[in-house]
């Protein structure tokens, strides 16, 4: 039998990473579609190309500043088409290897969760067996948010859907105003579902 794909997804602040986390412990392989972003920047033929597009100052000593990317990238919704171009097809191909990962492994893990941001805003959902929704209060969120010291928040959190419409549209939404372990146990909960013939 496959393993459970599942899309997870939240706004900015929701805890999405601390999810992801919480349902690698409880026994399924994750990955984190920022996590890939990441690594693709490290990627000789990626830095070339925003260094080509935007200039040697969004790599200085060929090493990608994230931020000045996303300054470059939200300039425009044309440089931000650009860069989805380039980063997001790449990305594809890692969810899918993920993916072919996960069902091969023996024993099988309880699921195969990837952290995509804008899931749903990317009509993304029809891929994943399930998704799941992590919501948080607002003040909660905006503290987190504060906290990490986010670039281009506000552009980010404006190409985002409300909470209310992530909740509306996901298999499972999960409430993250508490603890970790609060959290965990909402999760177990949802894996159990997932597992369920």
């Amino acid at each position: 039998m496959p393993v459970p794909f599942v899309g997870l997804t939240g706004g900015m602040g929701a805890g999405k990473s601390t999810a992801l986390a919480a349902l690698e412990r409880l026994g399924a392989v994750t990955l984190s579609t920022d996590a890939v972003v990441h690594e693709l920047y490290g990627d000789g033929e990626v830095v070339g190309l925003v260094v080509d597009r935007w200039g040697e100052d969004v790599a200085p000593g060929g090493v990608v500043d994230r931020a000045r990317v996303a300054a470059a990238a939200f300039a425009s919704t044309e440089e931000r088409a650009w860069l989805e171009g380039i980063i997001w097809p790449r990305v594809a191909q890692r969810v899918i290897a993920f993916r072919a990962e996960a069902d091969a492994l023996d024993p099988p893990p309880r699921a195969a969760v990837v952290e995509t941001p804008l899931l749903f805003e990317a009509g993304m959902e029809g891929a994943y067996d399930a998704t799941i929704a992590v919501v948080a209060g607002e003040e909660i969120r905006a503290r987190r948010a504060a906290e990490r010291g986010d670039a281009a928040a506000d552009e980010r959190a404006a190409r985002q859907l409300p909470q209310e419409e992530k909740v509306r549209r996901a298999t499972f939404a999960v409430q993250n105003s508490g603890t970790v372990e609060e959290l965990e146990e909402v999760l177990s909960d949802v894996l159990e579902m997932l597992e369920a013939p």
